[in-house]
């Protein structure tokens, strides 16, 4: 069930020179295909993404139905009602909403209803009980109530043939009560990629334990285990792997096996000690699949590595920097995007507004930069953003943000009180 992804080999501008961010990503995008569909219980396709537009096969409501309690009558026998002139209607019977038999008004006659209960034929009125001394054989209405209140028309809510549900939405609570109402049982849905999230590097140890010189805690398989789980991912955390080129090599094909898309953190430099570059980035004949790695113009990530891995079956696989931050901030602009389109969801990006800033910020240069930040909506509309403090390598500044303030590669310095992008982390808190 792993998606397709074609070679990679995007166009490579003149050396010395970084590939713009929006060239990378198209790149990369354009290679991927989403998973195949799958034909699967409404209840068990909550969380997926709809394969295909979702058509209403029958009118919802099926009958002229009871909106409200009360009592079903004809609008033209309590025109003029008041409480010092109320207008009496026999009552003829009652309706329930298990009621099947049809039932006909006459003249000056009203059945007493249940919300959900068929409409008698000649009914275009459900009158509250609170506007009658609610009588049982007879009643008085002593307000006088317009045509169509508390009645729901055969079609109304759902017509035949309306699109109840497009493809790329994803599946969410009120979309099933909708297609359940509708009286379909199955949906033909993306299944959720499975993603496997590994941190290299021999300085790695296992969270729960206070780092010592030469020793970093695992922060990375950690964090991005939760952000592909809350991008609506199944999300397997591997942990560490050393480095050490054979275990690299059969762990990375041991987990072909089982996801749709691999994670790493880490190696990802020229450095010495940068293993997963130096593993992924040649192509032998012993494995199949190779990993571009670019350097783009991105801060803070700079290099990111994309393409496949595996023998038996090729998986797309999206290398990250090391550091905590940036491989979040990594995380947001190319796994994220990655996992959208392999689970079949529109749109791929987070949602983007413009906002006002609060406080004047330094940029880099040729770099796009994405910068933590608390985005507000003002009164009137629009939205504020503030920046937070020490830049977008540090891990506390994306834990306190709900936004990413984006600068582009042309500004150097954007003053407080102008109007920059901002993209919205919409974390449910």
């Amino acid at each position: 069930m792993t998606a397709t992804v074609g070679a990679l080999e995007p166009a490579m501008p003149p050396d010395g020179e970084l590939t713009p961010l929006a060239d990378y990503l198209g790149s990369v995008l354009r290679r991927l295909r989403a998973l195949p569909a799958l034909d699967l219980d409404l209840t068990q396709a909550h969380g997926n993404v709809l394969a295909e537009n979702v058509l209403s096969p029958h009118p919802y409501p099926a009958f002229d139905q009871a909106a409200i309690d009360g009592y079903a009558a004809r609008s033209e026998d309590i025109v003029g009602a008041a409480p010092d002139r109320p207008a009496r209607l026999s009552v003829v019977g009652d309706l329930a909403a298990t009621s099947w038999r049809p039932a006909r008004l006459t003249l000056g006659t009203c059945f007493s209803v249940a919300a959900g209960a068929p409409l008698p034929v000649g009914a275009d009125v459900v009158i509250p009980p609170e506007w009658t001394d609610q009588g049982m054989a007879s009643v008085e209405v002593k307000h006088m109530v317009k045509r169509g209140y508390g009645v729901r028309r055969i079609g109304e809510v759902l017509p035949e043939g309306s699109i109840l549900a497009k493809a790329g939405g994803t599946v969410t609570p009120a979309v099933v009560g909708v297609l359940a109402a509708a009286g379909i049982g199955h949906v033909v849905v993306r299944p959720s990629p499975r993603v496997v999230i590994i941190s290299t590097g021999d300085e790695l140890v296992e969270a729960g334990r206070v780092s010592q010189p030469g020793q970093i805690v695992d922060v990375n398989s950690h964090a991005l285990t939760a952000a592909t789980a809350e991008a609506g991912a199944h999300a397997y955390r591997v942990g560490i792997c050393d480095d050490d080129p054979e275990a690299l090599r059969a762990l990375l094909e041991d987990q072909t096996g089982r996801a749709d898309l691999i994670i790493t953190t880490g190696g990802s430099g020229t450095g010495p000690g940068d293993m997963v570059r130096r593993i992924l980035s040649r192509r032998d004949g012993s494995r199949a699949g190779s990993v571009v790695f670019t350097d783009v113009s991105l801060a803070p990530c700079g290099t990111l590595g994309f393409g496949t891995v595996g023998t038996s079956q090729e998986v797309p696989i999206v290398c990250l920097p090391g550091e905590p931050g940036a491989a979040l901030i990594g995380f947001e602009v190319l796994a994220r995007p990655v996992i959208q389109v392999l689970s079949g969801a529109e749109p791929v990006f987070r949602p983007s507004v413009r906002g006002h800033l609060l406080e004047t910020v330094v940029s880099p240069a040729g770099l796009r930069e994405f910068r933590p930040a608390l985005a507000a909506e003002r009164r009137g509309g629009g939205y504020t953003v503030q920046p937070l403090p020490g830049g977008p390598r540090t891990l506390a500044g994306m834990a306190d943000a709900n936004a990413l303030l984006v600068l582009g590669e042309r500004v150097t310095t954007a003053s407080a009180g102008t109007t920059v992008d901002v993209l919205l982390l919409d974390r449910r808190r």
